[in-house]
């Protein structure tokens, strides 16, 4: 793979890689969303970090020392917070969702990366890209549905995950490009893995080894997705790289379709389509006015 990418542009290379980023992500929501059909959520969390940590210490052994070294740990346990309860949110969601519906709905953490930037960074939001988060916002409700018959609270779970990714994404933004990008992967994975292990002993049942297998695969699905994620972003600006995060979608739908025979409804497939539309001309705008907000949700790795 290595040989191949040297063989092909550095463009071309940082789109191969999120791509693979992308699909890496979407595989690792479909190994999650078998787990939880018989394990307690939690455990599942637990298993996505704890083996993330696993395969990173084997990936980076003697640079670990070195990469854990920070000056923001405030900054690092905050974040990581945020991711975690990411990606709690959305493992918990899997239990009564199908994978196109949630990761359409999660689709508008970008939208609300953009909303809170205005709100605790101060930054600059036009009244074109306001026009683009609300035109968004109105994409999930399709999805949602309040009001109707289908509608449960658990639609709102998917909500939930993408704000507090977005709040990871600001806090990410925050920390700005002091930190080496394997000190935060690093921090985040063993601060998740602390955090579930506090609470997975109270819900562990005794996983088949068929399911300990799928656990592992699970980390290192993560590990591929995290490091072809980093190497993208250094090949190429996160800005340009960013539309490319909606073929989780795409991706995810599949997933669904073959392994949990899931069919997107019609409101899913209007609702993701005016999501997706609606982050893209947010990213147009960005580009224009020469900002770079979004480009912290482009894979929304979780």
């Amino acid at each position: 793979m290595t040989t191949y990418l040297r063989a092909i542009s550095p463009t071309s290379q940082a789109i191969l890689l999120m791509i693979i980023a992308v699909f890496a992500f979407t595989a690792l929501d479909a190994v999650a969303k078998h787990l939880v059909q018989d394990h307690h959520t939690l455990q599942v969390v637990w298993a996505r970090y704890f083996f993330q940590v696993l395969w990173a210490v084997i990936l980076l052994g003697p640079r670990l020392r070195k990469l854990m070294k920070t000056k923001y740990m405030g900054m690092q346990l905050l974040r990581s917070s945020f991711l975690f309860g990411a990606t709690m949110f959305f493992f918990f969601g899997l239990n009564w969702m199908t994978l196109s519906d949630i990761t359409a709905i999660f689709e508008v953490a970008p939208l609300l990366i953009t909303a809170f930037a205005f709100i605790f960074l101060k930054e600059k939001v036009g009244p074109r890209r306001w026009f683009g988060v609300i035109i968004g916002m109105i994409g999930a409700m399709i999805i949602i549905r309040p009001g109707s018959e289908v509608f449960s609270l658990t639609s709102l779970i998917p909500m939930a995950a993408a704000a507090c990714y977005a709040a990871y994404a600001i806090s990410t933004r925050v920390l700005g490009q002091e930190e080496s990008p394997w000190t935060s992967f690093l921090y985040t994975a063993l601060i998740g893995t602390i955090i579930a292990s506090c609470f997975v002993p109270f819900y562990w049942t005794q996983p088949t080894p068929s399911a300990v297998g799928f656990m592992i695969l699970m980390g290192l699905i993560a590990s591929i997705g995290h490091y072809c994620l980093i190497l993208a972003f250094r090949l190429s600006e996160a800005s340009f790289l960013a539309p490319f995060g909606y073929l989780s979608l795409l991706f995810s739908t599949a997933w669904g379709f073959f392994l949990f025979y899931e069919l997107p409804t019609i409101y899913t497939i209007i609702g993701g389509t005016i999501i997706a539309g609606s982050g893209l001309y947010v990213w147009y705008r960005e580009n224009q006015t020469n900002g770079n907000i979004i480009n912290e949700a482009s894979a929304l790795p979780k």
